[in-house]
């Protein structure tokens, strides 16, 4: 595998610098920031501070909420922040070696990706949109022909990619669905010579102990600004 550690420092800023890079098609430009369009994901980054206030006060126009990633932003009065979550972002640098002993489906059709929305903003709503899965390739399980766990690809560079949407069904959980689902993903990722990466909240200990057990360790702590626009 080629070496991208000098690209480390992209990880600071992932929205950014994946608009800028393999996701340049889905962004919304402006001085110093960019956004993704609201129909694909909720997020956005900040490259410099010139007319920060102003181009958020203006994308919040447009969408009903929406999130930026690292340091607190400067707002102005049309724009509100509503709040923080703080992340733990975590790296994996070598595949995982795990045997699968689920079917392991690529959801490419209309009705799985409705079945991939409906269970993805049943178990973390607010963060899969109409047009996410479009970002990046989605698997899931099925148990009696019901979307039962999931995992995908989401924001992208050149040299990293997200996993994100790593979700089992409150009926089906503690089974090893997701870490099938993230051995999966990860390698696939690294069979395309990038190296996977992920967001999880900071006070999911569960899930940090999962993804540390398959390999991911934790890079620093990064930090999501739930904003909106103020109504009057």
């Amino acid at each position: 595998m080629k070496n991208i550690k000098m690209d480390t420092f992209k990880l600071d800023n992932p929205a950014w610098y994946s608009l800028d890079e393999a996701h340049e098609e889905f962004a919304v430009n402006y001085d110093g920031l960019k956004f993704y369009q609201p129909a694909y994901c909720p997020f956005g980054g900040v490259f410099n501070d010139k007319s920060v206030a102003l181009n958020i006060a203006d994308y919040a126009s447009f969408t009903d909420y929406f999130f930026l990633i690292g340091d607190e932003p400067k707002i102005d009065q049309n724009v509100k922040i509503d709040g923080e979550l703080v992340c733990n972002q975590m790296i994996l640098e070598k595949p995982i070696d795990l045997e699968s002993n689920e079917y392991i489906v690529e959801l490419q059709t209309y009705e799985q990706r409705v079945q991939l929305s409906t269970l993805v903003n049943l178990v973390q709503p607010g963060y899969f949109k109409e047009k996410t899965a479009d970002l990046g390739t989605y698997y899931g399980i099925y148990k009696d022909k019901n979307l039962i766990a999931v995992a995908g690809e989401r924001m992208k560079m050149n040299n990293y990619t997200e996993l994100s949407a790593i979700v089992t069904h409150p009926d089906y959980t503690g089974k090893g669905y997701a870490k099938q689902l993230i051995s999966h993903v990860s390698n696939k990722i690294f069979n395309r010579s990038k190296i996977p990466y992920l967001h999880v909240a900071s006070d999911n200990a569960n899930a940090i102990r999962l993804y540390q057990k398959l390999g991911f360790v934790s890079r620093r702590k990064l930090s999501f600004w739930k904003m909106s626009r103020v109504l009057r």
